[in-house]
């Protein structure tokens, strides 16, 4: 046998050997996938690279509780309905800019902290792991705990007081941000659902002619609507205040009314009552004179103007309130006071 030969028959073993091992470790999942050795970062060597990253993210977080206090305070400082023009957005609302900036900067700030924080701060070392049944072992449980504490450890949490305290604050204040939007779901703290423009005195105005209403304008089933002296309709106030201060007039005949306090709250059978709707706010508008009925357009919510217009079919909630009137000097009609109760449908403070 030739040097070749005998070279080749020496060599052919350890090729055997290398192919077993090759599918060794290809059937082996648990096998070196070949990553790249770890690399530390900067932080992981420099404590004062680790400092600077700290303090951004205490940066970011305190950035982020300013931003909640910002939030809050536009809802106090901006009118609902100032209007400024940004380019490119164009014409906005001043209110719902600075609240929309505010709580986004506040929920980003939170978010890149966490984000830099693990980035940075936290270890990165790759750990590969078996895998296991779905239902953990008391083992692995064991392991779980003994992971997290060392990730909370390794997080340093305990040492890094700067970190903690401002992320707890930035996480503490967020939440203030959907406690204020409560505001918007009630008249709290200035009752502005509660009262309207009416007061005692103020003349009954027909929406149509623009004059003083007198008791001879009004005829026996006819359908007037009126809203209080003084409201004029260009005003930047007239859409908010008229929505509470819409007034229906009709009149009856004294025999068919049969509430008590509604034949003395009203004058020679003529009747004040809330145009707007209790059950979502819609303009009453339909009146049906053989009955006395009025009905909501919206969702046919039906009020019975002879007995305290109380609903008699519908979804509304409650009766419409009424207005008190009567006859000044002049010989027109005037209101005697504000309603009797809060116009439109029921809020959370409604008693």
């Amino acid at each position: 046998m030739s040097n070749q030969e005998e070279n080749s028959e020496e060599n052919l073993p350890s090729e055997q050997g290398a192919g077993h091992g090759s599918v060794a470790v290809a059937d082996n999942p648990f096998a070196d996938p070949g990553l790249p050795a770890h690399q530390p970062r900067i932080q992981d060597i420099d404590e004062a690279a680790a400092k600077r990253s700290e303090r951004v993210v205490a940066f970011l977080f305190t950035l982020s509780m300013l931003a909640t206090i910002a939030f809050i305070a536009s809802y106090v400082i901006f009118p609902v309905d100032k209007i400024i023009y940004i380019f490119p957005i164009g014409h906005v609302s001043v209110l719902n800019f600075a609240l929309g900036v505010s709580l986004g900067v506040a929920l980003f700030t939170i978010g890149a902290g966490a984000v830099h924080w693990a980035r940075t701060l936290m270890s990165d070392q790759e750990i590969p792991d078996e895998r296991h049944p779905i239902e953990a072992s008391p083992e692995v449980k064991a392991q779980v705990m003994a992971d997290f504490a060392a990730g909370a450890a390794e997080s340093g949490i305990g040492r890094r007081k700067l970190i903690r305290t401002t992320m707890f604050g930035a996480m503490a204040l967020v939440p203030l941000s959907g406690v204020m939007l409560l505001r918007d779901l009630g008249p709290l703290p200035e009752k502005k659902l509660r009262t309207t423009l009416w007061a005692k005195g103020k003349q009954l105005i027909n929406m149509n002619t623009m004059e003083p209403l007198r008791p001879e304008d009004v005829s026996v089933g006819s359908l007037t609507f009126v809203m209080p002296e003084g409201l004029e309709e260009d005003s930047e106030e007239f859409q908010k205040e008229i929505a509470k201060a819409a007034v229906m007039i009709v009149r009856l005949q004294p025999d068919d009314i049969k509430d008590k306090r509604e034949l003395e709250w009203s004058h020679e059978g003529i009747v004040a009552y809330s145009k707007i709707c209790t059950h979502v706010g819609c303009p009453i508008s339909l009146y049906e004179q053989q009955t006395h009925h009025v009905l909501c357009p919206c969702h046919q919510s039906t009020f019975d103007l002879s007995d305290g217009a109380r609903v008699i079919f519908g979804p509304a909630g409650h009766a419409l309130p009424q207005l008190r009137i009567g006859v000044n000097g002049e010989g027109n009609l005037e209101a005697l006071g504000d309603f009797d109760e809060p116009v439109g449908p029921a809020f959370w403070e409604r008693g």
